[in-house]
């Protein structure tokens, strides 16, 4: 069976979307899967229509228009979907699966349609939702209405739909005209095997960074707004009296760096944060290694209460401690004082309260950390998210083809 992957970009650039996209990728394959893979403008200027990356093929679209406004996003479109047919032509593959954004679902159903072939759109976020968390969009204004109606067109129109969480599928049921049986979760997961349980720390990269005989917290990631990095500094002030060996470590950076320096200055914590700046992803875990106790203070919002992260999974899968806030997307994967510890979102003070509570209760660290290993070995690998396609994609295709589910190198 031969599925082609719609994708907004993918390897060599470095993200969460696309380092699911590309375990996701490696388990269909493991399942005897042929996957071909093609991404949409967003990738960037490519060299060629075709790049090898690391033993993967991805097919590249390639395009003169200028991405921006409506008119930019509907060239996107149109040049996908010329792209999208073409392909099909030429490498006749089952099925269609077209990765969030909408811009990559309206195309494939039109191609899908012109063509025959079935579509299973994956969506990862809304488009309207992650338009207002970029500040491109007011939410509930025209261009908000308009993204969201366009979201909704696609998933209506497809064949199948697949999402990463519960808050996001009954969003997707919420809109209207969408059966719940078309709706299948496929959550975000880890390879549990690429993270070593209880990394030790580096005293060199320890000392280099400052943090010898200190209690560290600490944050790896982007620096967007919503992730609340204000709040953890906010707090690191109310704690360091109680706690005057506590350190701050942010790893990455992000819109909002500039504006947590200042804070910092403006806290007289100068000498209790470290901003790493952005490092190799390759470095990021000798980092992880530094830090006591992950913090994930994400405020409260449409897009954070919908959407599960994939940082709280990775700390589990290390054996990490953290606390996160009680939105919706971390009480999907966090199950407070067993895990991990939930606070107030949007409180800096409750943040501050359950640090002490978890530096207090030094005895039932390692239980902590154990119930977050296993929570991800048994419930949140790569290979049991990705077994969820099989009945998805049996669904979709016509009686002569389903057998091609089961069947290794079939196509």
């Amino acid at each position: 069976m031969r599925i082609l992957h719609i994708l907004d970009h993918s390897i060599p650039l470095h993200s969460g979307y696309a380092f699911r996209s590309l375990a996701l990728l490696t388990e269909q394959r493991r399942m005897g899967w042929e996957t071909l893979h093609l991404t949409t403008p967003k990738q960037g200027t490519a060299a060629a229509d075709r790049e090898e990356v690391d033993g993967w093929l991805f097919h590249r679209t390639q395009t003169d228009r200028k991405m921006t406004g409506f008119r930019g996003y509907f060239g996107q479109m149109a040049a996908t979907q010329k792209r999208i047919e073409d392909l099909v032509k030429h490498l006749r593959p089952d099925i269609i699966h077209p990765h969030s954004p909408v811009l990559n679902a309206i195309p494939a159903i039109r191609a899908g349609r012109k063509l025959g072939l079935p579509v299973v759109y994956e969506m990862r976020a809304s488009w309207e939702d992650a338009a207002v968390d970029h500040g491109t969009t007011i939410e509930g204004s025209l261009r908000y209405r308009i993204s969201r109606s366009l979201e909704t067109w696609a998933l209506r129109r497809a064949d199948a739909i697949t999402t990463i969480c519960e808050g996001l599928r009954n969003d997707i049921l919420s809109r209207g005209g969408i059966p719940p049986s078309k709706v299948t979760v496929i959550p975000n997961a880890v390879d549990v095997d690429s993270f070593g349980y209880g990394p030790a720390a580096e005293p060199k990269l320890r000392t280099a960074l400052g943090l010898d005989g200190c209690i560290v917290l600490g944050f790896a990631g982007s620096f967007y707004g919503y992730e609340g990095l204000d709040l953890l500094l906010d707090a690191t002030k109310q704690l360091l009296p109680k706690h005057p060996d506590l350190k701050v470590l942010l790893v990455g950076g992000g819109p909002q760096e500039s504006a947590l320096r200042k804070q910092v200055n403006d806290l007289g914590l100068d000498d209790r944060v470290v901003f790493t700046g952005r490092v190799p992803h390759a470095e990021v875990q000798r980092y992880y290694g530094q830090i006591d106790l992950l913090c994930y203070p994400r405020k409260s919002m449409r897009l954070t209460d919908l959407v599960t992260p994939l940082k709280p999974l990775e700390a589990m899968a290390q054996g990490k401690l953290l606390v996160a806030s009680d939105v919706g997307g971390h009480r999907e994967l966090i199950r407070d004082g067993e895990t991990g510890a939930l606070f107030r979102a949007g409180d800096a003070g409750a943040l501050a309260a359950a640090v002490s509570r978890m530096l207090a209760s030094r005895d039932q660290w390692e239980c902590i950390r154990q119930a977050g290993r296993a929570f991800v070995e048994n419930e949140r690998t790569w290979a049991r998210s990705a077994a969820n396609y099989r009945s998805v994609y049996r669904e979709v295709l016509p009686p002569t083809r389903r057998a091609a589910v089961d069947t290794a190198g079939a196509c």
